[in-house]
């Protein structure tokens, strides 16, 4: 057995980050399933940064954590980690009422975020069709994240700290002994004084093991695929255009149109591939906004964002297994909200509290913790020595 005072499950965004703030103060092992880190959700992001975007706890956590994405520690990353992009949220006639609560929605969060004209939004995306655009709003200050960077950047600063990454570590068994945690990996034993459970779709299978009860969290397909822009088209600069029904959305992404048709279909937890009939819809949605011709997709994947009940994430210990951490449940937040939540579950297992940045912007550990859901679903397996 290879011993730490902290095992952290699930090498993804979430895994990652924590991992690396709790490397700070304790010896901290992270276990990750696949042969690299972020090779499932993580490695399959819009990489997009958006504080209008998910619950009001989402927002405020996007809020809370910007300032790190914008001057991130020292060392930490080769390049910035967050650039210019915007957001244009569009409207048909139908939708102008959903979209004016939008706005009001977001303007506590985003103070920044303004109506804008039919006809300021086809300045800056000029294959928007003026016969489906009736209005639009726009979040000037969304990024782009530069997903890999931090991503990377955060398992090398956890190594920088003594941290240890076991790869080709999938999850077997979970046993609680003498007040530790033990793991039995495919790469070998762990034991730990505290568990935290990033293991993102597999969450609930992974609290199941240790004998916790599952939170019945719920992960969903999300497809996107990339095509050839318009012919003599200068893309770099168009914001990310967002349907505000949730029908679609589409980005510049490395010289192509990145685009989503946002399906949130209900998927076990698995290695998500894309749906045809998701495509299509897709595809048939954007040729109805804009000009855009598809006449090919030149590439194609999907990812799975794992939701709880109430859209929150769910961090914090949990309530019937002591020294059990939860860290799951970010839904598609989970790498805007990276910097925020890392910190949150580092403070939480320092020293029970939240911290002050958190409170400050009104966050509360009632409103991500694990005890805010009743009991869903007993453990297969009832553990000894509890």
């Amino acid at each position: 057995m290879t011993s730490a005072d902290i095992l952290v499950i699930g090498g993804g965004i979430a895994g990652a980050s924590a991992a690396y703030e709790l490397a700070a103060t304790a010896k901290v092992i992270l276990l990750e399933r696949e042969s690299h880190c972020g090779y499932h959700a993580t490695g399959r992001s819009a990489a997009s940064f958006t504080e209008n975007y998910g619950t009001a706890t989402v927002r405020r956590l996007a809020v809370a954590g910007r300032s790190f994405l914008e001057n991130p520690p020292t060392d930490f990353a080769e390049h910035p980690l967050v650039r210019p992009r915007g957001m244009i949220t569009i409207a048909r006639a139908d939708q102008t009422e959903a979209l004016e609560a939008e706005l009001a929605r977001a303007q506590p969060f985003v103070p920044s975020m303004r109506r804008m004209d039919a006809a300021e939004a086809l300045r800056l995306v000029p294959v928007l069709r003026p016969d489906y655009l009736a209005a639009a709003i726009f979040e000037p200050d969304s990024r782009d994240i530069d997903v890999h960077g931090l991503h990377q950047g955060y398992l090398r600063a956890l190594k920088a700290r003594g941290g240890i990454i076991v790869t080709e570590a999938e999850v077997e068994a979970i046993e609680r002994q003498s007040e530790r945690w033990s793991v039995r990996t495919r790469a070998g034993g762990f034991t730990g004084a505290k568990l935290v459970n990033a293991a993102g779709a597999w969450a609930d299978e992974i609290a199941d093991k240790a004998g916790a009860r599952p939170l019945g969290l719920t992960p969903k397909r999300r497809t996107a695929f990339t095509i050839d822009p318009p012919a003599g088209a200068a893309i770099a600069d168009w914001p990310l255009v967002n349907d505000v029904g949730a029908e679609f959305y589409f980005k510049p992404d490395a010289g192509q149109l990145l685009v989503s048709p946002a399906d949130a279909e209900p998927s076990p937890p698995t290695d998500a591939q894309a749906d045809e009939y998701e495509l299509a819809l897709g595809i048939d949605r954007l040729e109805r906004a804009t000009s855009i011709p598809v006449r090919r997709v030149n590439r194609k994947w999907a990812g799975l964002r794992t939701f709880a009940g109430d859209g929150n994430p769910v961090v914090g210990e949990d309530t019937r297994l002591p020294g059990f951490f939860w860290l799951a449940g970010q839904g598609g937040y989970g790498v805007k909200t990276a910097p925020a939540l890392s910190r949150i579950i580092a403070a939480l297992i320092q020293t029970g509290r939240m911290p002050a940045e958190a409170i400050d912007r009104g966050l509360t550990a009632a409103e991500l913790s694990p005890g805010r859901f009743p009991a869903l679903v007993e453990p297969t397996e009832l553990k000894e020595n509890l």
